[in-house]
């Protein structure tokens, strides 16, 4: 019987359809994995095709290309003698499926395809596979004549089964599979299965990874276990950052754990463990009755190598790893690290020069250029800790010759390679912002441009004025609120317009060739409320911020300023939120907080209410009248959240449109208002006639009750 084994899971940065990437990495891993002398090895949900590719997997291309890749695999050298455990689609009479490749020295064991599907949020897993319903049910599956001529075999079982080694029974479960109900491994426990792989392709969101780490400790907590973790890591091609995190848990206890946030392509995770535990810790008489009783066995496919050593000896140098507390990241760690990745892994990828920032002198683009900032200290940090492909990315990026021997030692050195960022002022900008701006780009090592557009803007408005006759105005200066909001818009614009020309031109300037990606830096409360002109400085390329809360960008500049020692931030973190676009007088300074008609905290949960917790105007009016409403609270009047919740749902309405064509954003909170796929909603609405008219009602009975009472007590004073 078998005791110690060394097992191995694994963090790959995974691409979509760069099949030869995600080939080398994969076999990377498997190389690192036998190195420290495990026995099994785990991977990322679809890491042969990258878990983003969306429609791709409608492609029959998808398919033939996983079976050649995988064909590559199973030949390979480094890949013999370990179990693996490798994800890809697989179309099974004429149905496709997400699906395990179980495979030992150039065998196929099994291909088990995944039971229940991710189909919300960001996930359409329905829109491209088949969930395989028929839990333990094992059916034939036909290879292609490819891997018949690497394998010998035409046929193998496809189906929820598990294998069994000469001294333990392992099974696989996939990413969603562990957040269901009814989990696999909760069945194949009681079966027997002792150890348990899961497959993800899950990403990162702002406090999400406890609950995802308490759901992986609680599936070996209660019967017993080891459960190998393996996540996709890093930016594949769109939205989403996926975080890593890949780890083993012993019996409810974490024994090994990977970073969650990392410019490493390939990162393994290790441990030896004591198969005896298990047992050990499924002694309990409980367990034994449901086990005995479980109804329907799994088919168990008999694999011929032991995942632990054999004989009686043993080796006082190999011991058990022994647990440890699992690792968090405050939420302020987690938006310096998770954007600042992304940002990594889409310039490294794209292929493009750097990136080009308009820098307003205001908060939000200060947390964007932060991020960068956060970017080229991991950058740097990996280079100086002998990260070769980090380096090599970094000259790509600067367009260094073959032969250089060039190598960033500083962030700001990085910078100024790779960073550009331009204030962009007019009339109505202050000196203030100017300055911040300026001040920020030095501290940060950025190549600076600082303009005024006046000339532009009295361009566009002496043509309009020139065609109509008529001279739009300020509402400072007696003009409407439709001549106001006109004017802003122009200088919004315009900054687009010239965003998308010095980033084109920049690197031409100072000698070089290639563009920048333009970034945005719109927060989600203000695209949740449509507080951002369509087609402005909002519109970009991709945003880091996009997805996160402006009270998060605060504290998130907070801690930004005391850990990368920039005390420029502190001037940000002082200074009243502005757009800047209207004329500043002795009495008036535009806020954005006025403009909007409600706080960012309220917003906030306005966005949480309407998103996550599934509310319309009348169920958030209701819950708002218990949370904003008493001592130790806002205080607020019943008639004062009835006007702030109908104010918030008319304005999201009015401005849903602006949401179709938002720039492209990390994902980072859960009620984000991406209308791509994570937030499908109507952007031509009708006016809440019947809900505002039940709040109205409702405020009217409130009042009506409290007026009595109000006199009841009058009278009894008397």
């Amino acid at each position: 019987m078998g005791h110690l084994t060394t097992i191995a899971t694994c963090s790959l940065n995974q691409w979509a359809l760069d099949f030869t990437g995600n080939r080398d990495r994969i076999i990377e891993s498997i190389r690192q994995s036998k190195a420290k002398h495990a026995s099994l090895r785990v991977g990322p949900e679809l890491e042969i095709t990258g878990y983003g590719c969306l429609d791709h997997f409608l492609e029959g291309d998808t398919y033939l290309h996983s079976w050649e890749v995988l064909a590559q695999i199973l030949q390979h050298e480094e890949c013999q003698d370990i179990l693996l455990d490798i994800g890809m689609p697989v179309i099974h009479r004429s149905n496709r499926y997400n699906c395990r490749i179980i495979v030992l020295n150039k065998k196929i064991l099994l291909i088990r395809p995944k039971l229940w599907l991710a189909n919300d949020g960001n996930y359409r897993e329905m829109r491209y596979f088949t969930p395989w319903s028929r839990p333990r049910h094992v059916e034939d599956h036909y290879l292609p004549r490819m891997i018949t001529e690497i394998t010998g075999q035409g046929i193998v079982p496809f189906g929820d089964a598990v294998i069994s080694t000469p001294d333990t029974c392992f099974g696989a479960e996939t990413c969603e599979e562990l957040f269901t109900p009814d989990s696999p491994h909760i069945a194949m426990g009681l079966d027997g299965v002792e150890i348990f792989t899961n497959s993800s392709g899950s990403h990162h969101q702002l406090r999400k990874l406890d609950h995802r780490i308490e759901l992986i400790k609680e599936a070996t907590k209660k019967s017993g276990g080891i459960y190998l973790y393996s996540n996709q890591q890093g930016c594949d091609g769109d939205r989403l950052y996926y975080d890593g995190c890949s780890m083993i848990v012993l019996n409810g206890k974490v024994v090994a754990q990977g970073s969650q946030f990392s410019l490493k392509d390939v990162e393994v995770v290790t441990a030896t463990l004591d198969l005896e535990s298990v047992r050990s810790y499924r002694c309990a008489p409980s367990r034994a009755l449901q086990a005995v009783t479980n109804s329907q066995a799994y088919q168990r496919i008999e694999a011929s190598k032991s995942l632990s050593a054999e004989g009686a000896y043993v080796d006082l140098l190999i011991k058990p790893t022994q647990p440890i507390e699992p690792r968090y990241h405050t939420p302020e760690e987690e938006i310096a690290l998770g954007p600042a990745c992304w940002l990594w892994d889409y310039l490294r990828r794209s292929g493009l020069r750097g990136y080009f920032l308009p820098l307003s002198g205001g908060i939000d683009s200060c947390a964007t250029a932060t991020i960068v900032h956060s970017m080229c200290r991991l950058a740097v940090e990996a280079i100086l800790e002998g990260d070769q492909q980090v380096l090599k990315d970094a000259r790509k990026m600067c367009r260094e010759p073959p032969e250089t021997e060039w190598v960033p030692t500083t962030p700001q050195e990085l910078a100024g390679r790779i960073f550009y960022t331009c204030y962009m002022g007019t009339e109505n900008s202050s000196k203030e912002t100017r300055e911040r701006a300026k001040d920020l780009a030095e501290a940060i090592g950025a190549y600076h441009v600082d303009l005024n557009m006046d000339i532009l803007v009295k361009g566009v408005v002496d043509l309009f004025s020139f065609v109509t006759n008529k001279v739009p105005k300020f509402k400072v200066n007696g003009g409407t609120g439709t001549e106001n909001l006109a004017l802003q818009n122009i200088q919004a614009r315009l900054r687009m317009i010239l965003a998308y020309l010095f980033a084109l031109l920049l690197p031409w300037v100072r000698g070089d060739e290639g563009g920048l990606l333009v970034l945005g830096s719109a927060n989600v409360d203000e695209a949740l409320r449509g507080y951002l002109t369509k087609y402005d400085c909002s519109s970009a390329d991709i945003n880091p911020i996009g997805g996160i809360s402006k009270t998060d960008l605060k504290r998130f500049i907070l801690y930004a300023r005391d850990e990368f020692k920039l005390p420029i931030l502190h001037s940000f973190l002082t200074a009243v939120p502005t757009a800047e676009l209207e004329p500043i007088t002795k009495d008036y300074v535009q806020s954005d907080e006025i403009d909007m008609g409600m706080t960012y905290d309220e917003l906030s949960r306005f966005g949480h209410l309407r998103k996550v917790e599934k509310c319309g105007p009348y169920s958030m009016f209701t819950k708002l009248l218990h949370e904003w409403t008493g001592e130790g609270k806002l205080g607020l009047s019943p008639a004062e959240i009835a006007r702030k919740t109908k104010h918030f749902f008319w304005m999201y309405a009015v401005n849903r449109h602006k949401s179709t064509v938002l720039t492209p954003s990390y994902h980072a909170e859960n009620y984000s208002p991406d209308d791509n796929r994570f937030d499908l909603r109507p952007f031509l609405y009708p006016y809440f006639t019947w809900p505002f008219k039940k709040i109205d009602d409702t405020v009217k009975e409130i009042e009506r009750r409290q007026q009595e009472e109000l006199e009841r007590q009058q009278k009894k004073t008397v």
